[in-house]
């Protein structure tokens, strides 16, 4: 592990430290949970896995529509409409 230093507002720190102490954690253990929540919900992906992922769809999913290139402009007001 690496030592880190953050620091809390005082109603932060009193906060984090109740809620430690209710799920029987200590402070550090809830941080360290805390900030791998917010990595799983906050995937960035590098340039080359997103071109990797963009390519991958292209041809995916149809409108139907034979002039979105064209019309594109017209077919997002119209579904910003709805």
């Amino acid at each position: 592990m690496v030592r880190t230093q953050i620091q809390l507002k005082e109603e932060q720190a009193k906060a984090i430290k109740r809620i430690a102490h209710s799920r029987h954690l200590s402070v550090a253990e809830l941080i360290r949970r805390a900030v791998d929540t917010l990595i799983k919900s906050s995937p960035v992906a590098d340039p080359e896995e997103r071109l990797k992922r963009a390519i991958a769809i292209v041809g995916k999913f149809s409108s139907g529509k034979h002039d979105i290139a064209r019309r594109h402009d017209k077919y997002l007001a119209d579904a910003y409409r709805k």
